[in-house]
């Protein structure tokens, strides 16, 4: 029994008690210290803050409850100040997101707080300020993030003051710094990222960061860091687990990475690496990821990868390996994320791919892969979802009743061969959101439960098939492609969030007006050409303000192009080949971005308006051809400095070719590369998505894509042209094709136009062009089309390979002489037959032949025209029946 407490005691323990709680409730209700409030109040007067992030930073707060400020529980030091940018979760936040990153000068009074432990002012924009050198003074500091905050300018060296620091990330930044001695200082560190700080001249970066004691984790990338060739000693029991080196010039995996045995992640992507895949890396047992994606390795995949049985992902993907896939891969029992896509990998589909049971994303695509694929090569693949193996040659030819033992959530056998029937086994995927079955060999009506499946899609590209029947509805949230089928009725109805709709080359019909006024959407993306879509092009574009390519030709559309199609900001409109008229509306001047316009054959007319030059200044493509334009080309179309194709042809355009077309600076480059032509190209799901175009070269109308930004030409034959062929034009050395003919053109051929050596079509004839081929003609080697026929032009060939390799077509309807020519020159370079008819010995000799010819002519003309003239019955007649037919041809 326990003995009662003295009455005293008991007092005694009631006020230790009640003393308890009051220091408890006092310490629930602690103020922040007032120097350190005051501190804090002094750095925010000296932020901008767009977005009102820190409303509660206010005059006789409580700091400790400020957005972003942390206290110690027991002593009320401002420990801890997280002021990162919250990223955004989705593209709607993105503005957002823009607005709460906080700006402006970084005031020293954070030295204040002389118990920071925590900093990170990551994923703001000071853009303006380097790195606070008093940042190295803030002696308490465990943890820094300064990444992506923008700031520039080199790295403070007294950072390594820093001792107690084990967190350090300055990653994101345009910073630099000439050596790495300073992180010798941070004796504590355990996680350093530099990645994208200017390092190339840091030669000591390996000695420096391998001497850290605690380091766990070096993430490096994008440095411009270089492999030091001399030889690198190296503790085998370094701690270092995580290595970070990509987008580097390395060159070759350093060996020194082979003595640090703890590694379980290496990335070495990017990093300009060449040669075979070292065996070394069957040394490093505890890895678990491996990546040497995206360089120029060219061996085969070495068995000593086969034997790291704790890697769960391994990427050797954008390489140039070679060889087949062992068996021996079934080895990696652990493997998640395996990636051997876009090299030359051969052979078979491997069986053994079946036995990783670990597996949940496969890529292979994009190799030399063939064979037959069946369902014993998943049966044991119960966890992937992810199964990407396009462009290969492979054949799968599962059971019609197969079920897959998995659930894939992305699924790509683009150019597999899947047909003639549409695969059944997809109706058991039940979280399916891309998938890509194109060019695969599928004949078949689209199934009822394929359109009516439960998932939606994200991603759909069915193109290239032979797929048949009606869409009604696309449950499709971001892009669809069912170009190059078979599909008929009204075009479908889709979802408003779609952003990629590609329908083109099938037969769809009836009318645009469900599609545009019907849906409020996202469209960034609108390919309907190819089709049989008829009527006008309703006038419901207000609410398309992301649609940045149209393409809608070649269908049956008539009438003016719609006011409200201009509020967009297009980069790309064709409507070529329908039945469109009017003139160009002013309101076209509102598409400043435009970098293809093409609007030929079609029936529109006016003359061609000089703010084309004005307002349009990025063209790439102008396609005006095959319509009803006239008047002048004006100058200022001659501002166009990015116009690589120009093609004005078939039209009734009159006046003289302007001489200032020498400023079309983008036909005057002879040494671009694809990617240097704006706006022909961009990034879509990790691809390269290319706009294409249909350009009329060597009398061919061809469909250019990928390498459009490689082509250049001019086209303004079959007008009313009139003048010489300004010689400066020649100018133009990129030029690839050029067609002047078909018009009124008179004069010399200017013989600078030799110099345009890369040339490969040119088409003069059917003018009225005097004198000689010009000598230097014999310099263009790379030309494959060519023709003056039809001109006035007189002399001998210029002796050349290519020109000698045309037929007589290319030269008939001229005087000129010389091979590939029969008729012979003489010593002076004149046709034989010119010199012996123009001769004086024979000067009185009658040619009997257009004599008879002229003799002919006039005795038909009169024996037709002479009774209209003489007998009057006959006239009333004649001109009754043309009459009659004429208003025949009127009313048709």
């Amino acid at each position: 029994m326990t003995t009662p407490l003295p009455i005293s005691l008991f007092h005694f323990l009631l006020l230790i008690t009640s003393i308890c709680f009051t220091i408890c409730d006092a310490n629930s209700n602690l103020l922040c210290i007032q120097s350190e409030r005051e501190a804090l109040l002094k750095f925010k007067n000296h932020l901008i803050d767009p977005s009102n992030r820190l409303s509660s930073w206010v005059e006789g707060g409580d700091c400790c409850k400020w957005i972003g400020v942390v206290c110690h529980n027991s002593t009320g030091h401002v420990h801890q100040l997280q002021l990162a940018a919250p990223p955004p979760v989705d593209f709607a936040e993105w503005d957002a997101y823009r607005q709460s990153k906080l700006e402006g000068k970084i005031n020293p009074s954070l030295l204040e707080l002389k118990h920071l432990s925590t900093l990170d002012l990551s994923n703001n924009n000071f853009s303006s300020i380097h790195i606070p050198k008093f940042f190295g003074l803030l002696e308490s500091l465990t943890y820094l993030n300064l990444s992506q905050a923008q700031f520039q300018g080199a790295i403070p060296h007294n950072l390594g003051n820093l001792s107690k620091l084990q967190y350090l990330d300055l990653g994101g930044n345009d910073l630099k710094s000439k050596s790495l001695q300073w992180v010798s200082g941070l004796s504590s560190l355990q996680y350093l990222d530099l990645h994208y700080a200017n390092l190339h001249k840091a030669t000591d970066w390996v000695q420096v960061t391998l001497k850290l004691p605690s380091l766990l984790e070096l993430h490096l990338s994008g440095c411009g860091l270089q492999n030091d060739p001399s030889p690198i000693s190296v503790n085998s029991s370094k701690s270092l687990v995580v290595l970070d080196l990509s987008g580097n010039s390395l060159s070759s995996v350093p060996k020194w990475i082979f003595s640090l045995h703890g590694l379980v992640s290496i990335y070495l992507s990017g990093s300009s690496l060449v040669g075979p895949i070292p065996d070394y890396f069957g040394n490093t047992s505890f890895l678990e990821l491996l990546d040497l994606s995206w360089n120029y390795l060219n061996s085969s995949i070495p068995n000593s990868l086969y034997s790291l049985n704790r890697l769960q992902f391994l990427r050797l993907s954008q390489n140039q390996l070679q060889g087949t896939i062992s068996s021996a891969i079934g080895n990696l029992s652990s493997v998640t994320h395996l990636d051997v896509s876009e090299n030359q990998l051969n052979g078979t589909f491997p069986l053994s791919f079946g036995r990783l049971e670990s597996l949940e994303t496969l890529d292979c695509g994009y190799n030399l892969l063939e064979g037959v694929v069946s369902e014993t090569h998943f049966y044991n693949l119960t966890r992937l979802t992810t199964l990407a193996a396009s462009q290969n040659r492979l054949r799968f030819e599962p059971n019609s009743s197969w079920i897959p033992p998995f659930q894939c959530e992305r699924i790509e056998l683009g150019h597999w061969h899947l047909g003639p029937k549409f695969p059944q086994w997809l109706k058991f995927q039940k979280n399916l959101s891309y998938l890509d079955i194109s060019d695969a060999g599928i004949s078949d009506v689209m199934p009822t439960w394929f359109l009516n499946l439960p998932t939606r899609f994200e991603y759909l590209n069915l193109s290239s098939n032979q797929l048949r029947g009606e869409i009604s509805y696309l449950n499709v949230s971001n892009f669809v492609d069912l170009c190059s089928n078979r599909f008929i009725g009204p075009l479908p109805r889709v979802l408003p969030t779609l952003k990629f709709l590609i329908l083109s080359n099938n037969s769809f019909s009836g009318s645009l007006f469900e599609l545009l006024c019907n849906s409020s959407s996202r469209m960034e993306v609108l390919y309907i050409d190819k089709n049989l879509i008829s009527g006008d092009i309703p006038d419901c574009f207000n609410h398309w303000q992301d649609l940045e390519i149209l393409n809608l030709g070649s269908n049956n559309l008539i009438g003016k192009i719609p006011p409200s199609l201009w509020h967009l900001n297009l980069t790309m409109l064709n409507l070529r080949n329908n039945r469109m008229f009017g003139e160009l509306p002013s309101t076209l001047q509102n598409s400043p971005y435009l970098v293809i316009l093409d609007l030929s054959e079609n029936h529109f007319s006016g003359s061609i308006p000089a703010w084309i030059g004005d307002k349009l200044s990025n063209l790439v493509i102008l396609s005006l051809r095959s319509n009803n334009f006239d008047g002048h080309i004006p100058h200022k179309i001659c501002d166009l400095q990015f116009l690589q194709n120009l093609d004005l042809a078939r039209n009734n355009i009159s006046g003289v070719i302007p001489k200032c077309f020498n400023n079309f600076s983008a036909m005057a480059t002879t040494n671009k590369t694809n990617k240097e032509v704006h706006g022909l190209s961009w990034n879509l799901y990790g691809d390269s998505f290319s706009l294409s175009a249909i350009l009329v070269l060597k009398g061919r109308e061809d469909k250019y894509g990928s390498i459009l930004g490689l082509v250049t030409s001019m086209d303004l034959s079959t007008n009313s042209l009139i003048g010489e062929i300004p010689k400066e034009i020649a100018s133009l050395v990129g030029l690839l094709s050029l067609n002047f003919s078909g018009n009124l053109l008179t004069g010399n051929i200017p013989d600078s136009i030799g110099n345009m050596e890369l040339m490969e079509s040119l088409d003069l004839s059917m003018n009225r062009l005097i004198g000689e081929i010009p000598p230097s003609f014999s310099n263009l080697n790379f030309l494959n089309h060519f023709n003056v026929s039809y001109n006035n032009l007189t002399g001998q060939i210029p002796t050349s390979t290519q020109l000698q390799s045309f037929e007589n077509l290319s030269y008939m309807g001229n005087h000129l002489c010389g091979p590939p020519l029969t008729m012979n020159c003489t010593s002076k370079g004149i046709p034989t037959y010119i010199a012996n008819n123009g001769s004086s010995s024979e000067g009185s000799k009658v040619n009997w032949l257009y004599v008879s010819i002229v003799l002919g002519f006039v005795m038909g003309f009169w024996a037709v025209v002479a009774p209209l003239f003489f007998i009057r019955s006959c006239s009333i007649a004649y001109y009754r029946k043309l009459d009659h037919i004429c208003g025949k041809l009127y009313v048709f």
